[in-house]
């Protein structure tokens, strides 16, 4: 485990914190002695914890990580079993300093971090400097922050967990490597400002994978024909023929064994010059089972799918639900249990609370007659539960009007996602006829929904589709033969949804670090958004890639990434020695690293991406650029020795969030006269909102205000009347 450094938190306060030190002396002269100090990461939770437990207690925060890796360096000796070097995060003085001093007067010190790997590394750093035994009973693990869940929380102190630290150390420590010994080699072979990483490559594989299927694919033609017929009393059918000569015309789905016009107009000639009569009818009625409560993957895939959320997005409305908001009458309570979980496992008592829900507000008929319960595939962390309002009877409509927009629409899914898991199946009743006419055969199948049971919440997606009736040996009349020409379509583009969903198939990453995987291929401009949104590598994601499974297959092989992955569940749950698990990988890595330094030519960067326009001042073409502040709208000129335009301008990136004056533009990011970046809506200036600050989407849990990300640490704080408020940490390990 490694050793703290010399000198460790024993820095100068910058001049701009000497007004936060003189109001920390003045805070801790009004401590009393003998206090319980609880330290928790965001003071979101700390302020809702301080209206659980009251004056007892003296509710502190981290504000996210106390000590890291320091940016500007590995931090890794390699030579000496890879002993990592931890160091204060830079700004995080203060924190610690007040931290040390409330511990000094407290009469116990408790660590109440979030309960998954990445919050047990940081009670075990927050243990480090202050000096705590971790191995004594100081961790608190809340996997619910509402006056229940806190209470039994605090009645099961516990030690910090080593091997969950160790596993997590492991992770941050391959990923330095890979991170710091990678991206310096692609500086040099293709372009500066490039990354890689262990899982993010992984995942930029499978994206360029799936476009070279689309590039490659070649279409197939094939033909649909569809009868359109009659029988007594008006009923009609459109029946799809399917075989000829008794011999089924389907593969893969689709009728590809008539593959040209020819054979359609044959089969065509065929229907019309004989009688068409049903062959069978059949009514068949079956069940639709419920889907399970969310976990991590699947609510950043519905997120996703339903509201058009990015997986950060959706996490980082969920840290504010489940970290707290004010409801009148209740006070500041968490309303989902905790969002970064890979279990389906529920509660017996949230099971009991949803089932006399669903009996008050449905009706017994659709109550089941026991709860439902869902079992996790894999390897499941199932001391969390699953995703699910922490109380039922707190419906999303009722308490909307204190949610931001998007805490509103998550709760909604959630909610409506966990009481559907407990209600009856739907009944289905499909149907089917099918029908001869000389050689050719052909159906029409349908379903009709009998009682929608969970349907009434969770939406059954079903197209309802009717076929009425038939007697067999019937005949029916023929009212049109048509064909239609049709062609194979390549593999779609991966969605965020899909991404997420291949990634945990196929065991890359974990649930708490998909939103993470996601937005890092879009930081680095290796892949964009279409139209569809839909993910496609850019040209600069696929030269990365390229060089990547040239050099280094094993970074970017699925088996190797999850096999890792496999590795660092092994560190927690069996205790594994971390340092076996970095040396077996860097055995590997450290040759091929020399061996692509010395031998990979260098690779010729993309191209600037024209923007579409024509220098307004030359002529030339305008292309986007990349320089020391990020990228910008230049001239191609630039580099001609006839023109040396320097027109540039810059590109208006947006925050994703709706404007939180007007709600009907975005707001994006400007710059001032000076240089120095402002933020402003979209539709300036029919609207004239603007602020230093970026806006969050969120709003003030006290006065509705917008709420801002203040600062290099980024606090969060209202913009109105100045109440700090909770900063989202979503690059969870």
């Amino acid at each position: 485990m490694a050793k703290r450094t010399k000198g460790e938190g024993i820095r100068k306060p910058e001049r701009s914190g000497s007004r936060t030190v003189k109001k920390s002396k003045a805070r801790e002269a009004k401590i009393k002695a003998g206090r319980t100090l609880v330290i928790v990461e965001s003071p979101s939770k700390a302020r809702t914890l301080n209206k659980i437990l009251g004056s007892d207690y003296d509710i502190q925060s981290s504000v996210g990580h106390i000590r890291d890796l320091p940016k500007s360096r590995l931090a890794i000796d390699v030579d000496k079993g890879f002993e990592p070097e931890y160091i204060l995060v830079r700004g995080k003085g203060d924190i610690a300093r007040n931290l040390r001093n409330r511990a000094s007067v407290s009469g116990r010190i408790l660590i109440a971090s979030d309960p998954d790997r990445e919050g047990e590394a940081i009670a075990w750093h927050l243990s480090e400097i202050l000096e705590i035994d971790p191995s004594s009973p100081c961790r608190v693990r809340m996997y619910e922050i509402t006056p229940k869940g806190v209470r039994e929380a605090f009645e099961k102190v516990t030690s910090v967990d080593m091997k969950k630290v160790d596993a997590q150390q492991t992770r941050r420590i391959l990923d330095r490597l890979v991170g710091y010994k990678l991206s310096p080699l692609l500086w040099d072979k293709i372009k500066r400002g490039l990354s890689a990483g262990r899982v993010q490559s992984a995942a930029l594989k499978i994206i360029c994978d799936r476009e070279k299927e689309i590039l490659s694919f070649e279409p197939r033609e094939y033909w649909q024909v569809t009868v359109a017929a009659e029988a007594e009393g008006g009923r009609t059918y459109s029946l799809r023929v399917d075989r000829l000569d008794g011999k089924s015309l389907i593969k893969d789905g689709r009728t590809l064994l008539i593959g040209d016009e020819g054979s359609a107009l044959e089969i065509e000639r065929e229907v019309r010059s004989n009688p068409l009569s049903v062959v069978s009818f059949t009514l068949k009625e079956g069940t639709r089972k419920p889907l399970p409560p969310f976990k991590t993957s699947t609510l950043q895939q519905e997120a996703a799918r339903r509201l058009s959320f990015a997986p950060r997005r959706t996490m980082s409305a969920a840290q504010g639900l489940y970290e707290g908001v004010n409801i009148p009458g209740r006070g500041t309570t968490g309303l989902i249990t905790y969002m970064r979980t890979d279990s389906l496992r529920t509660a017996p008592e949230a099971l009991e609370a949803a089932r006399g829900y669903i009996k008050q507000a449905h009706g017994s008929k659709y109550l089941p007659s026991s709860a439902q319960v869902y079992d996790s595939k894999g390897r499941s962390q199932d001391a969390h539960e699953a995703i699910r309002p922490t109380d039922v009877t707190l419906l999303p409509e009722e308490v909307r009007e204190h949610l931001t927009p998007d805490q509103y629409r998550l709760y909604d899914l959630i909610w409506r996602r966990f009481i559907s898991s407990q209600m009856n199946p739907a009944r289905i009743a499909r149907s089917t006829i099918e029908a001869e006419s000389g050689r050719v055969g052909m159906r029409q199948s349908g379903a009709t929904v009998i009682f929608d049971g969970w349907g009434a919440v969770w939406p059954l997606e079903m197209k309802d589709e009717t076929v009425e009736p038939a007697v067999e040996g019937e005949l029916l009349a023929i009212k049109d033969v048509s064909s239609e020409q049709r062609f194979t379509k390549p593999p779609s583009r991966y969605t965020d949804a899909g991404l997420i969903k291949v990634l945990e198939d196929e065991g890359i990453g974990r649930p708490s670090t998909y939103a993470t995987i996601v937005q890092t291929l879009y930081d680095r401009k290796y892949v964009l958004r279409n139209e569809e949104k839909r993910l496609a590598p850019t040209p600069l994601g696929t030269i990365v890639d390229t060089f990547l499974e040239a050099h280094f297959p094993g970074i970017v092989d699925r088996a190797f990434t999850a096999g890792m992955e496999n590795e660092l569940d092994d560190i927690e749950e069996e205790g594994r020695p971390w340092r076996e698990v970095v040396e077996d990988f860097w055995r590997d890595f450290s040759p091929s690293l020399a061996r692509a330094a010395s031998e990979a030519e260098k690779v010729a960067p993309p191209p600037p991406e024209p923007v579409g326009e024509d220098c307004p001042l030359c002529g030339s073409p305008l292309v986007i650029k990349s320089g020391r502040f990020g990228d910008f709208i230049g001239c191609s000129g630039y580099s001609d020795p006839g023109k040396k335009c320097r027109y540039t301008r810059p590109i208006l990136k947006t925050l994703g969030i709706s404007c939180p004056k007007c709600g009907e533009g975005e707001v994006v990011r400007r710059r001032g006269k000076g240089g120095k970046p402002f933020y402003g809506c979209s539709r300036y200036p029919d609207c004239d909102f603007v602020s230093w600050s970026p806006p969050t989407g969120e709003k003030c849990s006290s006065c509705g205000g917008p709420v801002v990300a203040k600062g290099r640490s980024g606090e969060r704080a209202c913009s109105s009347c100045g109440q700090p408020e909770d900063p989202v940490d979503d690059d969870r390990s």
